[in-house]
């Protein structure tokens, strides 16, 4: 095979590592009733001018499974932490009391769960779309090889490694969502 057909083949695997490693992120924002600090991963707070990650200015703890504790590193940052928090529309409820904010993470009801999983379900359905755009990236460069003399027998080949490529993630992809929503709908 030539190199640029295994550069093209490399690249579109990178595209699709890429995809999974974006919806695992997007997975871990989705609450599954226990507590976790990623709940708080897009949280971003006022800190003298500038749009702060919370990790960046507090501590996040985890107490026992129904509760956060957000403890600042600058007491004056109570009040901006908190209305970040209520911001971010996360559907948590922070309480602040003077030294660190409480936040106690509400049982899921079952409407709340399968919201949640159907939030699960789209982010697994972007992440698919989003491999199949890689494979037709791919195969759109392949074919401009194709067209440039590379041998239709090489082409093919590639297209066929592709595929194969696609079906794996998507596999993957699919793995991940059944992981996710057990969690989810485990009360």
């Amino acid at each position: 095979m030539t190199e640029e057909i295994n550069f093209i083949i490399d690249e579109a695997k990178e595209s699709m590592n890429g995809s999974i490693e974006h919806l695992k992120k997007a997975l871990l924002n989705i609450r599954a009733g226990k507590a976790n600090p990623q709940m708080l991963g897009a949280v971003f707070v006022d800190y003298y001018g500038s749009a702060t990650a919370l990790s960046q200015v507090a501590n996040i703890n985890v107490p026992d499974p129904r509760t956060l504790t957000v403890t600042p590193w600058e007491k004056n940052m109570l009040q901006p932490i908190e209305k970040a928090i209520m911001i971010a529309n996360l559907g948590l409820n922070p309480m602040n009391n003077g030294d660190m904010i409480i936040i106690n993470i509400p049982a899921l009801t079952e409407e709340r769960r399968r919201d949640l999983s159907k939030q699960a379900k789209t982010e697994a359905e972007d992440a698919k779309i989003s491999i199949r755009n890689a494979r037709k990236d791919a195969n759109t460069d392949i074919k401009k090889q194709e067209k440039e003399g590379t041998s239709e027998d090489i082409c093919k080949d590639a297209e066929d490694r592709i595929q194969k490529l696609t079906d794996n993630y998507i596999k993957k992809i699919d793995e991940i969502y059944a992981e996710k929503e057990a969690e989810i709908m485990k009360v």
